[in-house]
């Protein structure tokens, strides 16, 4: 391939290469090729010095050399510029990263605009310039690579950018990049017709366009719903339940959005759509059963108002509260940090304690038992009230309660049940402040809290009682 390029670019008036003669040819050169070898050494030679040494080649190498002062000059000068001047006025985020990155890389900017007005130049003047434009190509996307990376921050669509715009940058600088076009275009298969009966078809081209069309506007259309999202999340008007339903249908729609504009960009017929519906739904009947339950699980528990987000809630072995409904999952924190991501239809097979569902105030439980010595059991109930009401989180109203519950074998049982309305802060530390109150007022009051006991009433001793007879029995 390279040695027929080479020799069909050789001008007619160029001599061709002096042939070995026959007789200095050996097996052993045959074997291995050598003659050929040779052929495409001369033509590469003879292809160098038609094209690569000639005056038009060096005066670009003299411009692009001389390029480098100018743009070491003014380069830093553009960097204190923005860095002093426009990068502090610019709002943060995006627009103040990309200013940032503008700066880092102003120098090569400004060799990259001297370059192009260099090739500018030379085109008015008729002289080629393949040389500089093949360095325009070759800078050019260095430094769409380095600002995307500055700006973005993103090592996954860095690699995908710098995979994408090097390998089109090296194609353009050795002219290749139409031919591989006219390929990618030649590749293509039948897809429908349009409206007047002509076939239509989509190509590779097509496929790849649409790709990237499709990544650029879905990126954005991610910027735009976190803008959405956060001026949705700024009305206090709306419930939390409807804020999570609009959330969820912008995950939703603006994809969609994203992808047809991506199709319509490349002109693709919409029609045929129709066609591979069927295919489509049975893919997702059979493939993908399970996220399509989970996706319209997640519309179904925002739409009934079920759970929301902010709501205390237990599933299974998990309890925490919920941060975040996605169209797949949601998201419960729990108290030691943790984020659990439950998907959407185990709140609808397994069902779910909501703890804040209609009111945020609920009712816990701190049992606790006294000795049978204890005399004044009314003592024990207004003590334990009381101690209660002692813990901050404890609500006043409604009041704590203590009740007799129970005669035990070794003790005499009580429930204590007071009320707190957070429970999003702890179920279980409240209840363990409320033990520990509980206790110091008991020993405080000398009121004993029994353990365990067992009695053993022996009635009769084996060989008439005799210790030592029943000891030498055992």
């Amino acid at each position: 391939m390279w040695r027929a390029s080479l020799m069909t670019e050789t001008p007619p008036s160029a001599p061709p290469p002096n042939p070995a003669p026959a007789g200095d040819n050996s097996a052993i050169e045959d074997l291995l090729g050598g003659r050929e070898f040779r052929a495409d050494v001369e033509a590469m030679l003879h292809w160098a010095r038609a094209h690569l040494l000639t005056v038009n080649v060096a005066l670009e190498g003299l411009i692009l050399i001389a390029a480098l002062a100018p743009a070491a000059l003014f380069g830093p000068q553009i960097k204190k510029f923005i860095s002093s001047h426009v990068a502090p006025r610019t709002p943060y985020g995006v627009i103040r990263r990309a200013a940032n990155a503008f700066a880092i890389i102003a120098t090569p900017i400004a060799l990259l605009i001297i370059l192009q007005g260099a090739v500018f130049a030379l085109h008015a003047f008729g002289q080629p310039s393949k040389l500089l434009e093949a360095a325009v190509s070759v800078l050019s996307a260095w430094t769409v690579v380095r600002m995307f990376t500055l700006v973005i921050r993103s090592p996954f669509w860095s690699r995908v950018v710098f995979w994408i715009v090097w390998p089109l940058a090296a194609l353009n600088a050795f002219g290749l990049l139409g031919r591989v076009i006219h390929e990618l275009q030649a590749f293509s298969f039948p897809i429908g017709a349009d409206a007047q009966g002509k076939p239509v078809h989509f190509s590779a081209l097509d496929f790849l366009r649409t790709v990237v069309l499709f990544a650029a506007l879905f990126w954005l259309a991610n910027l735009f719903k976190r803008f959405l999202k956060g001026r949705i999340g700024a009305i206090d008007e709306l419930t939390s339940s409807f804020k999570a339903l609009l959330s969820k249908i912008l995950d939703v729609l603006l994809p969609v959005i994203a992808l047809l504009i991506a199709l319509q960009l490349v002109h693709f017929p919409f029609g045929t759509l129709a066609v591979f519906g069927g295919a489509v739904g049975l893919g997702v009947g059979l493939g993908l059963q399970k996220t399509v339950s989970n996706f319209f699980a997640g519309f179904t528990l925002i739409a009934d108002k079920s759970i929301k987000p902010g709501d205390v809630v237990e599933i299974g072995d998990t309890f925490g509260w919920i941060t975040e409904m996605n169209a797949r999952y949601v998201s419960i924190r729990t108290r030691d940090g943790m984020e659990h991501l439950i998907p959407n239809d185990k709140f609808i097979d397994q069902g779910v304690v909501n703890w804040s569902h209609s009111d945020r105030v609920i009712r816990l439980h701190a049992a606790f038992s006294v000795s049978y010595r204890t005399r004044d059991l009314r003592l024990v109930k207004k003590l334990a009230e009381e101690t209660a009401l002692s813990v901050d989180r404890v609500l006043k109203t409604p009041a704590p309660i203590c009740n007799l519950t129970a005669f035990a074998d070794s003790s005499v049982n009580f429930d204590l049940r007071f009320w707190i309305n957070d429970p999003a802060n702890g179920v279980s530390n409240v209840k363990s402040a409320v033990f520990l109150a509980l206790w110091d007022a008991l020993h405080d009051h000398n009121i004993e809290i029994p353990f365990p006991q067992l009695d053993l009433h022996v009635k009769s001793l084996p060989d008439g009682g005799d210790p030592e007879a029943a000891a030498r029995a055992r």
